[in-house]
This record gives structure tokens, C-alpha cells and sequence, in this order.
């Protein structure tokens, strides 16, 4: 548990050595909370999600009154900044807002990618952590997401990523086995080596490796449960919800995010898909929380950040409403959730706090400092 003695003395020593190339120092164990991100993702308004029109009631009746819920949050009005979710994710991660160049990309199918460290970077040079231990778990539908975990080539900590989970990642891995295997007949290898091409022609180059073996056992367990088909698995955000779980199992991660996103359906015009998917996340996280809470790895060892990578508009006057790449004032008002051993319980912080605040918070948290972040932790979340 951490309170307010503990958030200045940790943040003091992770300034001291956080940065120290890894030959220089004896990297620790790491023995601190572990931290759970929940990327309400998609893009939400805090109509639909903490408001009167709530469709989150694990979420505004269990989860907050565990925690500290914060009902105005903000991302930054800043020229040339997007308010999108990859843009959104990397300001979690970083802690900082800048206007990300497309490294490359067609159209909606946005590529970028951090210039700055990421939480993931920052925890893996302060600590003694296997990669597995720092993971990122991410939608099917957006591969362009799965380097965002560290920062552009060139950048010192680049060798400092963590490992990422999604189905995208296991059907690298399953065609690469059929391949290898050879057992199949010529038209299921024939088509296995098409499907593994154009995923390979859609992954970052630095990531068409293999994963680390521990990984590449998670995915031969899920195959040998799920197969080849992919008919039987859980899809969309119920997909997420059955990694992260299977990875609290399997990997017991410290640090892990889950970047949930199917509210972003309804930017083709279907409120029902919208409600819909905000009470599937919501459903998602109590089923994650109430693994944690019955786990004795996590249990009372866990803290949870639920925050959304952007908001959402519904403006009736246009043909496709509720969109929020207009920039407009209502796709930066956002909100968030803390809760867990040394977070205040029962509070809702009348106060204006910033998405950039999110990245310093965790550092604090876990006992590292964010040091490119550009806001301070919100000291008045602990006890």
C-alpha cells in the first residue's frame, strides 16, 4: 500500500537511478502494487458512461466506490493535436502530448508511434522484470496499435518493449505453425502462407519476429483450445477480457494494459452498437477485477486505472453522428477510475485533472518516475 510519504520518497528514488544504463546498476526486483490499465476505449462520452445515461453499472456502482472516480478529465487543446486512439493511448503511456507524425499508413488506418519513453520503457529500466511482465493487450482490428509499447527507432530504450497479446499476434502465430508443422495438405499450407503474408505486410517490421518463448507457449495453449478456426474464441472486446484473464493466469503480469475499443462502431451511425459496447468493457473489467480479487498473486495487491483515450460528440446535425475526430470540445472531456491498496475510497475529485496526469500517477504508483512526462501524479488520489 502507498500513501503520501511513500509517493514522495519513491518518486526521490526512482529519479535517482531510474536512467542509469542497465550495465551501470543492478536493476531490483520489482516488489511493488501491480497496475492494471483498462482503456475504456473507442472513444466515450461521459453521458453514456458516468452520467444519468450511464450503461457502466459495474463501473459507477462497484469499481468507483472502491477508488477515486474523477469526472472531468482533459485532454489538452493543442494545435495539431488529434484527439483519436492511438494518440489518446500514447498520451497514457507517455504522459505527454505532441502531434505524432504518420509513419506510413492508408487512410483511417492511422501509424504512429511514441518519441518518447512509455510506462512499459520506464518500468523495464527501473526494474528486473521479464518482458511477459509488461504487457499490452490489444484489439484485432486495429494492428496499427501494437508499437505502441516503446518509443521510435533510435530511441535508447528501444530495446525495452513489452511482449503484446492479440489476435492479430496469434494468428502470426498459428500460420507460421501450420507452416512449420507441414502436416496439412497443399491448400491449407498454400493458404497459410497467403494469410501469413499479408499479416506480415501489416505488422512493423521490428515486431514479425517471434515473441519470447513464454509467449509462444501462451499461443500454443490458446490454439490447443480454441483451434485453428477461429469460430470458438471469444471476439472483439470479449476477446481482450479472455486474454487478459488468461494472462493474469498464465504470465502474472505487473504491469498490464487492455486497450478496449468496440465503442468505436458506432461511428457508423448505430447508437445501439455504442451502448452496447460501453456495457461490454464494463462487463469486461468486473470480470477482470473479480479474477484479481480472487487471485492471491493480485488480491489486495492490485491497482486499477480505467481511463478512455478520447471522448466522443453527438452532434445531430450530421449524417454520421457521434464522432471525435473534429477536435471538437466534448472529444477531450474524459474521466477516469483509480481503485486499489493506497488509493482513497469513496471519492469523486471535484477537481479538473489532465489524461497527461495518467503516465507520473503510474510511476508514482509503482515506484519509478515518468521523467519526460509533462504533468505531475495527482497526489490526491492516495491515502
Amino acid at each position: 500500500m502507498i500513501d503520501r510519504r511513500q509517493f514522495s520518497l519513491s518518486i526521490g528514488a526512482a529519479a535517482a537511478g531510474a536512467f542509469l544504463p542497465r550495465a551501470a546498476r543492478a536493476a531490483p526486483a520489482y516488489t511493488g502494487p501491480n497496475v492494471f490499465i483498462l482503456r475504456f476505449g473507442g472513444g466515450v462520452r461521459r453521458a453514456e458512461t458516468i452520467g444519468e445515461n450511464s450503461h457502466a453499472p459495474y463501473l459507477m456502482h462497484s469499481l468507483a466506490k472502491r477508488g477515486v472516480l474523477i469526472p472531468d478529465m482533459q485532454i489538452a487543446q493543442l494545435e495539431g493535436l488529434a484527439t483519436s486512439h492511438a494518440e489518446g493511448t500514447i498520451n497514457i503511456l507517455t504522459g505527454r502530448y505532441l502531434a505524432y507524425a504518420d509513419r506510413g499508413s492508408t487512410f483511417l488506418d492511422d501509424r504512429l508511434e511514441p518519441t518518447r519513453p512509455t510506462l512499459f520503457e520506464y518500468l523495464q529500466r527501473s526494474f528486473a522484470l521479464a518482458s511477459h511482465e509488461a504487457l499490452l493487450i490489444n484489439g484485432e482490428d486495429r494492428p496499427q496499435e501494437e508499437f505502441i509499447v516503446g518509443a521510435v527507432p533510435g530511441h535508447p530504450s528501444l530495446n525495452l518493449r513489452s511482449e503484446m497479446l492479440s489476435l492479430h499476434r496469434f494468428k502470426l502465430h498459428k500460420f507460421s505453425s501450420i507452416l512449420a508443422e507441414g502436416k496439412a495438405g497443399e491448400d491449407v499450407l498454400a493458404s497459410a502462407r497467403s494469410e501469413l503474408d499479408s499479416l506480415l505486410a501489416n505488422t512493423p517490421e521490428e515486431a514479425r519476429s517471434s515473441q519470447s518463448p513464454i509467449i509462444e507457449r501462451f499461443w500454443e495453449s490458446w490454439r490447443a483450445d480454441y483451434g485453428d478456426t477461429g469460430k470458438i474464441n471469444p471476439r472483439g472486446d470479449r476477446l481482450l477480457a479472455e486474454l487478459a484473464v488468461r494472462a493474469m493466469r498464465q504470465l502474472r503480469p505487473r504491469l498490464m494494459m487492455v486497450n478496449f475499443q468496440d465503442t468505436d462502431y458506432v461511428h457508423w451511425g448505430n447508437a445501439s452498437h455504442y451502448t452496447r459496447a460501453i456495457s461490454i468493457i464494463d462487463q469486461s473489467i468486473e470480470r477482470i477485477v473479480e479474477v484479481a480479487d480472487n487471485d492471491p498473486f493480485y488480491q489486495s495487491r492490485t491497482i486499477f486505472v480505467v481511463v478512455p483515450d478520447c471522448g466522443r460528440d453527438a452532434n445531430s446535425l450530421m449524417d454520421v453522428p457521434f464522432q471525435h475526430h473534429f477536435n471538437s470540445r466534448s472529444a477531450h472531456d474524459i474521466w477516469a477510475v483509480l481503485a486499489g491498496p493506497g488509493i482513497v475510497s469513496g471519492r469523486t475529485l471535484d477537481k479538473i485533472m489532465d489524461q497527461s496526469a495518467v503516465a507520473s500517477t503510474i510511476a508514482a504508483i509503482m515506484g519509478f518516475r515518468a521523467a519526460e512526462a509533462e504533468t505531475s501524479a495527482m497526489a490526491e488520489i492516495f491515502t
